[in-house]
């Protein structure tokens, strides 16, 4: 008696559902990551436009001295 084998192919449902909670658990460290380096970055973005802005305002009287005598 002759048994025939069928070759596995592809992949079973439950190594498929494995694979996309992994990409999913990923997906959300990443979006966590990237969320948190877009606040920090928009928070020094304010500071910086802050300081820029208390610099001009600064320096206002000393340029206006140096237009005044034409450089």
């Amino acid at each position: 008696m002759s048994r025939f084998y069928k070759t596995k192919r592809g992949f079973t449902l439950v190594e498929m559902v494995i694979v996309i909670a992994i990409i999913v658990i990923l997906a959300a460290v990443v979006t966590i990551s990237v969320s948190g380096y877009l606040t920090r970055g928009h928070e020094k973005s304010d500071s910086l436009a802050n300081e820029r802005a208390t610099f001009q305002s600064d320096n206002a009287a000393k340029n206006a001295a140096f237009v005044a005598a034409g450089f």
